[in-house]
């Protein structure tokens, strides 16, 4: 007679021997941050900001806690602005989260599958033998899933470091959207301030028309011509004013604030042009070392090479499975004695390979693999000409704004300065002088716009090297239509 244990051990032998994954492999994925500070520290290189992953209570309180202190009552530049929508931002969260779920699943395949038993009882109760006449015990355990366990965990391990620079690159992109979300409102605001002072000198060409109309010294048509402007830049200014609160609206969307934290401020300002701009003479290439949708691209590409791989290892035998049992039987001997007769059973069971060869799955993997393939090299490509779009949008923006402020602005000044010299002199009239303080109020919100695109491009550029961004067209035109819907504070 052969001991049960002998063949319990001899089914389960397989699963014993197969483990492979090392303590530290398995601690990466069951850690409660689960490669989060990857993550963290890539972000922070990039950007300069940290980023926080709550994970419970005590963590989303104290957020809540810091960020109520960055925002509440108080005026935010755009770096506070961008800061606060990655501490904050609920969406950003539940990126975070798919790490953790990518993590769970490479956990999951690093563990060995669970053998199924199953016993069986026969005949009846016998009751000179106290017990079933019969029993019938098997250990099952899949064999192929043993045999494949690195193809399936190095595949889960590839699919979790997509995960993490997926996590990356969510966070560049709310990043840049929270800058350029900033931008927007600034400008807007700053666009109101002109439209006051462009109403100002409307209301007082109107009023005037009004008197002078009253003693006779100006027609009706010229009275009507100046009523309308007047009228126009009225309803000009309250576009400007919707804008601005539905740009400030969108940021604080962006930052997930609620509630109180709601009362905060950005400037009235966008801030000055810089000296100069950055040169970048080897902007494509390093696009293409940095950028994060590329490298997710590339992973995607390799999670592919190895299902394939997996493919083709299981081409011919899809499910393989050993079976170790016993079936053991108590009988009654001719001396009246008992007697208990064990038997060994081993079974192999498995598909044969008749109607599938594989050949079709195998076709479908190669195809798989050349698309992503294609979808790497379209990437790539993108990635360059994004780079070169950004890089140049960037510099033509600068140089946009920057001729308005050295050029056409001083020209407009120097213009009502001097019509406000021969209005003294008595040499022009009233008229003339509010038409030309009109031109320079246009000139003004004109040259708001340009320093507005420039500061969205230069987010973009940024964009365009390390991802996060859409960069295929250009910001200005953009932010030229924000700009001529309106503005304000």
């Amino acid at each position: 007679m052969i001991p049960v244990a002998r063949f319990v051990f001899v089914a389960l032998a397989p699963i014993v021997l197969a483990g492979c994954v090392t303590g530290a492999e398995v601690e990466q994925y069951s850690a409660k941050d689960a490669g989060f500070s990857t993550v963290s520290a890539t972000t922070g290189e990039m950007i300069g900001k940290q980023t926080v992953w709550a994970q419970g209570k005590e963590d989303a309180e104290a957020l809540a806690t810091r960020v109520h202190a960055l925002v509440h009552k108080k005026t935010i530049n755009a770096d506070t602005a961008v800061q606060v929508a990655l501490l904050n931002n609920k969406g950003l969260q539940a990126a975070y989260a798919d790490i953790g779920l990518s993590a769970a699943e490479a956990w999951q395949q690093t563990m060995l599958p669970n053998p199924r038993v199953s016993i069986g009882f026969f005949g009846i109760i016998n009751p000179e033998l106290g017990a079933y006449r019969s029993i019938e015990g098997l250990i099952a355990a899949n064999i192929l899933a043993l045999a494949t366990e690195k193809y399936r965990v190095d595949i889960a391990d590839t699919r979790f470091r997509q995960a993490q620079y997926t996590a990356v690159l969510e966070t560049l992109r709310l990043a840049a959207e929270t800058r350029k979300a900033w931008i927007t409102a600034v400008g807007a605001f700053e666009t109101t301030v002109y439209f006051n002072q462009a109403q100002d000198a409307a209301d007082a060409a109107s009023e005037l028309a009004r008197k002078l109309g009253e003693t006779g010294a100006m027609p009706k048509g010229g009275q009507a011509r100046e009523h309308a402007f007047y009228a126009e830049l009225t309803g000009q200014q309250a576009q400007a004013r919707l804008a601005a609160r539905l740009a400030k609206e969108n940021l604080t969307r962006l930052m997930g604030l609620w509630g109180s934290d709601v009362d905060y401020f950005v400037p009235d300002m966008l801030p000055s042009l810089p000296g100069s701009v950055a040169r970048k003479s080897a902007i494509e290439i390093e696009a293409l070392q940095r950028r994060v949708d590329l490298q997710i691209a590339k992973l995607e590409l390799q999670a592919v090479a190895q299902a394939y791989g997996l493919t083709e290892a299981t081409r011919y035998v899809t499910d393989f499975e050993i079976i170790g049992g016993f079936e053991s039987e108590r009988e009654l001997d001719e001396n009246g004695g008992r007697k208990t007769d064990t038997t060994p059973q081993v079974e192999l069971e498995f598909v044969i390979p008749i109607f599938d060869s594989g050949e079709a799955r195998l076709r479908k993997g190669e195809l798989t693999y050349m698309r992503a393939a294609n979808l790497v090299a379209e990437k790539a490509v993108n990635i360059r000409s994004e780079a070169r779009s950004a890089y140049t949008a960037y510099t033509a923006t600068y140089d946009i704004a920057r001729h308005y402020q050295n050029n056409v602005l001083p020209l407009r000044l120097e213009v009502e300065e001097q019509s406000l010299l021969t209005y003294n002199g008595m040499i022009t009239n009233t008229f003339e002088l509010l038409a030309d303080t009109r031109a320079k109020i246009n000139t003004v919100l004109q040259a708001v716009s340009a320093k507005r695109d420039f500061w969205l491009a230069e987010t973009d550029l940024s964009a365009s090297i390390y991802g996060g961004g859409d960069t295929a067209g250009a910001s200005g035109g953009e932010a030229t239509a924000l700009a001529d819907s309106g503005g304000g504070h």
